[in-house]
């Protein structure tokens, strides 16, 4: 790798990062701390290191305190291991000063923990970004000994995606007639487009989402893995999106996928989950009631945005709403066991065991009466059977207090609901 090039990725960088406009996230850097933020493509982890780099040039730090290389460039393309050394000699020549790393998307080369570790162990601070969950694999995590503190990064949340549209909430915001009626405007599309942080403020979203989705699906799940059967992934991804509300096995997914013609085995619909897994494409969320083996091969599945579920369905809204719910709490609570489903013959939509609060999803609780009779009982049974110190009904628009038997159940507009985290 030449230094020359180097040098000059560096030297563009800066002026990249320095004019960038940012929506400011809701996140707070602990000034001893060596981060890896991880998460899907184009979820706002090279914005976090661009806000902290910001945040640092306010402070009085120059440049030549700081390194920032994106290896997503195309003039690293073929950069190693051993070549990422260069980078410390590079800024040491420009410079004189040991800097701090911010190193994007840094999973493109191979072996990249060994040289964050030796980073960290010469008391370098360090910034990594990277959109493969394996970066979270129990391997990588020994070689880097416990250095780093990994944040999972998602798509804006609600509030963010209210201010990245201009618009600051305050305690007026709710009752204002013009304001909240921006809320409801934004949030639909929020609800129906998502998050990222690229497309908050786009007109025409679709598109931009498809060329998301066919980056995560082509690049970070086929070509990464030398999938050559892309019909049968894309059929899978299909049906998953279908499914969002109910378990599915991988025997049934592989039988259905089979079906169309493009015969897989369900050894593959397995490899093929934990890749779209790894690429923050889908997470699963296991049932609480279940024993391991159903746990593990009985899910249901969520998408990491609203915005690339919508492109599957051609009437999303009540599976929209339940996706949409999932991911908020996983965002909360964290990806890995902290949010369930319960169905043992007690159907109730999400439980999150930290705060012991089991969640209906309801589109719209004003039709039949046996629909609220249903969410009601469900819950009611479920509190019975494990603690449940909080009930809720998340619905579209609907907002009331139901009191049954002794407990209270919240019914809340999903709207409502994302304001209050």
């Amino acid at each position: 790798m030449n230094k020359e090039v180097i040098k000059s990725v560096m030297l563009d960088s800066q002026i990249e990062v320095s004019s960038c406009e940012l929506t400011m996230r809701d996140f707070a850097f602990e000034d001893f701390g060596n981060y890896v933020f991880v998460g899907i493509r184009r979820a706002g982890k090279s914005y976090l290191l661009y806000q902290r780099i910001q945040q640092l040039l306010a402070q009085g730090h120059g440049w030549d305190e700081m390194l920032y290389v994106n290896f997503e460039d195309e003039r690293l393309v073929g950069m190693t291991l051993q070549d990422l050394n260069l980078l410390l000699e590079v800024h040491l020549e420009m410079y004189g000063k040991k800097p701090v790393l911010f190193l994007d998307e840094i999973q493109n080369i191979v072996g990249w923990e060994k040289f964050a570790r030796r980073l960290a162990d010469s008391k370098h601070k360090v910034y990594i970004t990277g959109s493969n969950a394996q970066m979270l694999s129990g391997e990588i995590q020994t070689t880097l000994g416990g250095r780093y503190i990994t944040v999972e990064v998602y798509p804006y949340n609600f509030k963010e995606f209210l201010t990245a549209n201009g618009l600051i909430l305050s305690e007026q915001s709710l009752f204002a007639t013009r304001s909240r009626a921006e809320i409801f405007k934004l949030f639909n599309d929020f609800y129906q487009f998502g998050g990222f942080p690229e497309g908050a403020s786009l007109s025409t979203k679709r598109n931009y989402l498809t060329s998301i989705y066919q980056k995560i699906y082509l690049g970070d799940i086929a070509a990464r893995h030398s999938i050559t059967n892309t019909f049968a992934l894309r059929i899978l991804f299909k049906k998953v999106a279908e499914s969002i509300k109910q378990p599915i096995s991988f025997t049934r997914l592989a039988h259905i996928v089979s079906s169309t013609g493009a015969k897989v085995g369900t050894q593959t619909i397995i490899n093929y989950m934990e890749y779209a897994k790894d690429a923050w494409l889908l997470t699963p969320v296991q049932n609480l009631a279940s024993k391991l083996v159903d746990k593990e091969t009985k899910p249901k599945y969520y998408y990491t945005d609203n915005g690339i579920l919508n492109l599957f369905l051609l009437d999303a809204k009540t599976s929209l709403l339940e996706n949409l719910v999932a991911i908020t709490l996983l965002r909360k609570y964290g990806r890995e066991n902290a949010v369930y489903f319960y169905n043992k013959n007690i159907e109730v939509d999400f439980y999150v065991q930290e705060t012991a609060t089991a969640i209906q999803v309801c589109y719209d609780l004003t039709g039949a009466d046996t629909t609220l009779d249903r969410e009601v009982t469900a819950l009611l049974k479920l509190s019975k059977v494990i603690e449940c110190r909080q009930l809720l009904i998340i619905t579209r628009d609907e907002e009331r207090i139901i009191e049954m038997k002794g407990m209270s159940i919240q019914v809340i507009p999903i709207w409502k609901w994302l304001l209050s985290f």
